[in-house]
């Protein structure tokens, strides 16, 4: 049932419009003869207020002590009441004192003498709206609530540091929304080999982070049974194709994936248009290039895969775009900035290398792109 409160420094035009409203049918009604009054009532100056709940404030513009406009702007600054709707009833017929009154935010105004129509018609017009204000805070909590959810479902899908005798993998995840298009993954296929993938879909947010948990749902089953990385691009590639229907937007994503396998000191690759991994075998720095175009555009793809021997030990660095983009907003090669960066102290814990490639400037733009960062190394 609606609440409605009246503020008027005068007692009979408390009665007037008391009386007005409850022959409308409005019956929960709080008549205050002062701003300071309502101050109290809404506890405004309470450090933890208990919940009040007010639909309208009718008040009169001329005050003793705090007038209407200063009422209506402190009552609006609060955070609890800041779309709470305001009615000014006011006898005064200064244009600039009414437009100084809509500048406050109240919503709408009435002169006195009361006119009950039109008093009614105002108060109906300003409650219809805040319903619907109402109604929107409701959905967009609920979609608050369920994005938080998919957060959740979307993290705990990405796989755990791995920490062996032979191999160490763990990653940094930064998106630049609640839910991302960039997933990582790493699973034992046999002793001693390890499938590691990074992809980045198209886009960001909800669509592409949807597509994106499609194809992470696949990613165990084709690396643990399909293992080779020519067979297990292909295999992603046919799947999210699978996906692409007439008249729709087809999604398509970039990845590099590899097999390692620390008994024979051997990584075989495919980038499938993503950026670049760096690789740090025996001290010398090696790209991982060799590979496809992004999945997802054709039906049938060419695969052409990578491999890199070493001997005693190697570093692996994956990224997206997202990373690279925000680093050559800074540094003038962002491929350098990251071999240079991995080289010192041989450094293999992925937040510290986070941490000191944060650019140096304090006005350096935050990033526009999902981030993620994935560091493997091999132990001898």
């Amino acid at each position: 049932m609606m609440k409605i409160i009246i503020v008027d420094d005068n007692l009979t035009n408390l009665m007037i419009i008391e009386k007005i409203l409850r022959k409308a049918g409005y019956n929960r009604l709080v008549k205050l003869s002062s701003a300071v009054e309502l101050y109290e009532y809404l506890q405004l100056d309470v450090s933890n207020p208990v919940e009040v709940h007010v639909d309208l404030i009718l008040m009169d513009m001329m005050m003793p002590e705090i007038d209407g406009i200063e009422a209506c702007r402190t009552v609006l600054a609060n955070e609890r009441f800041h779309d709470l709707p305001i009615i000014f009833v006011t006898a005064m017929g200064d244009s600039n004192k009414m437009a100084e009154a809509m500048d406050a935010g109240a919503l709408d105004y009435v002169m006195k003498p009361i006119n009950t129509v039109e008093l009614l018609a105002r108060i109906r017009s300003v409650l219809r709206l805040k319903h619907e204000k109402d109604l929107r805070k409701e959905r967009d909590r609920r979609i608050q609530y369920e994005l938080d959810l998919a957060k959740q479902v979307q993290r705990s899908m990405l796989s755990a540091p791995l920490l062996e005798e032979d191999v160490t993998i763990s990653a940094v995840y930064r998106p630049s929304f609640e839910l991302a298009g960039d997933f990582y993954a790493w699973y034992p296929i046999s002793p001693n080999r390890y499938g590691v993938i990074l992809l980045d879909m198209m886009g960001h947010g909800i669509s592409s982070s949807l597509v994106g948990m499609y194809i992470y749902s696949a990613l165990k089953d084709t690396i643990t049974n399909v293992c080779e990385p020519e067979a297990v691009m292909k295999e992603l590639n046919v799947r999210m194709n699978q996906l692409h229907a007439p008249d729709s937007l087809n999604y398509y994503f970039t990845a590099i994936y590899f097999v390692i396998d620390t008994k024979k000191k051997m990584i075989e690759y495919v980038n499938a248009g993503h950026p670049a991994g760096i690789a740090i075998v025996d001290e010398e720095v090696k790209l991982l290039t060799e590979g496809s175009c992004a999945l997802g555009f054709f039906d049938e793809i060419e695969v052409t895969k990578g491999v890199i021997r070493y001997k005693e030990d190697a570093r692996i660095l994956l990224f997206t775009d997202g990373l690279s983009e925000w680093l050559e907003e800074e540094y003038e090669d962002a491929t350098a900035k990251l071999v240079g960066c991995l080289q010192e102290s041989g450094m293999v814990d992925p937040i510290c290398l986070m941490q000191k490639l944060q650019p140096s400037s304090e006005l350096a733009n935050p990033p526009k792109d999902d981030m993620c960062l994935v560091m493997i190394s091999t132990s001898t």
